[in-house]
């Protein structure tokens, strides 16, 4: 017997928590607990203007930085993309599933712009949890950087 046609009609309230939708043994979540960017803020303050519209979240670009380096993500229109619809690159970045991925245009103006120009030291940023990672090492625009 043919059933009847279900017509689709979205809920009008979801209950959904990213958290539950990350596996415990993904790489992400082995290394969020050594990614403190607290004070990373502060260092980036001075090349934010006062005025104007909010830029893009400094925390926000570092994390997305992070997920395309840590999982081999070169492009930046890629890494939007794959942030945009991969959980658990959301989860990492700190994005709720209403929140909105930064465009690549955004993105890449921020990274080629701001962060080349505040001469960023994750090191520095992140020094405290350096003692605990292994060596990670990653190249900023051809240019090699160590995370450690």
């Amino acid at each position: 017997m043919l059933g009847p046609r279900r017509e689709f009609q979205a809920a009008l309230f979801y209950e959904f928590n990213l958290e539950d939708h990350v596996p415990d043994d993904h790489l992400l979540r082995s290394i969020v607990r050594f990614v403190d960017l607290d004070d990373m803020r502060s260092h980036l303050r001075p090349i934010y203007s006062h005025i104007g519209r909010p830029s893009v979240d400094p925390e926000l670009m570092i994390r997305m930085l992070l997920v395309g380096y840590i999982m081999g993500i070169w492009s930046e229109r890629r890494l939007c993309d794959e942030v945009h619809v991969n959980l658990a690159y959301r989860w990492f970045c700190r994005l709720d599933l209403g929140d909105p991925v930064p465009d690549q245009s955004t993105f890449s103006k921020n990274r080629h712009g701001r962060l080349l120009e505040s001469d960023l030291d994750l090191s520095r940023i992140n020094s405290a949890s350096c003692s605990r990672l292994t060596r990670f090492s990653f190249k900023f625009d051809g240019r090699h950087s160590s995370y450690c």
